[in-house]
């Protein structure tokens, strides 16, 4: 998804996509030469330097994030606070992109139905009933999952063409990376799959005008 907020003039950097890669709406490109052409594929930053924002889709299936999503999970503990079982339980999505998955607690997840289990011998670190007394485990998650009764799409269709907007302006998208904070005014980077991020890695493309959060799960930016 690509939100444009205060844009500057019209998407011109319109050149063929290239026929190998998939991509969302708010992912970044960049230049590729083959053979005598140009095409514009997915940037990862440094190999295939940032040039623009993807304002086109080419995907089996539309992804979404998840930004803090919090589970509580009552356990039973043994003398030194520590859960005495496996305990299971679920995220709000199932079909999670592996390599998007951060958590604020060592679990085990399951990609295809989102199960999250908390292994024998995870410390209590929540009081759930107020009592004083660690009952839980706390486990704030984000990721990004892909929505499998939504199918994808290809707008490339017909023209072959790959739209990008390369001017300075501020833009909201969801294709950023889950594993990483966003502080207000951070300098943003693209990063090895195309999707935007706080983690160094080439040259800074934005900055970070609005963090998403539980609530807005969007992230809103400047492009330099």
């Amino acid at each position: 998804m690509l939100r444009l907020i205060y844009p500057n003039g019209l998407p011109v950097g319109v050149y063929p996509a290239d026929p190998s890669v998939e991509f969302e709406a708010g992912m970044v490109c960049g230049l590729k030469q083959m053979g005598n052409d140009i095409f514009l594929t997915v940037s990862d930053g440094v190999s295939i330097q940032p040039y623009g924002i993807i304002d086109d889709v080419r995907s089996r299936a539309f992804s979404k994030p998840v930004v803090d999503e919090e589970i509580i999970v009552e356990a039973e503990g043994d003398e030194y606070g520590r859960t005495v079982r496996d305990e299971v339980a679920l995220l709000s999505h199932p079909n999670i992109q592996a390599k998007s998955f951060a958590s604020s607690v060592e679990v085990v997840l399951n990609t295809n139905n989102g199960a999250i289990t908390i292994p024998k011998g995870t410390p209590l670190n929540y009081d759930n009933d107020g009592d004083g007394v660690l009952d839980s485990v706390r486990v704030i998650c984000s990721y990004a999952y892909d929505i499998s009764d939504f199918p994808g799409d290809d707008t490339t269709v017909g023209s072959g063409n790959m739209t990008a907007w390369i001017t300075r302006g501020e833009y909201a998208t969801d294709q950023y990376d889950t594993t990483v904070a966003y502080p207000l005014n951070g300098i943003l980077y693209c990063g090895r799959d195309g999707r935007l991020t706080t983690r160094s890695n080439g040259p800074g493309i934005g900055m970070i005008t609005g963090p998403p959060s539980v609530n807005i799960n969007e992230l809103q930016f400047l492009w330099f």
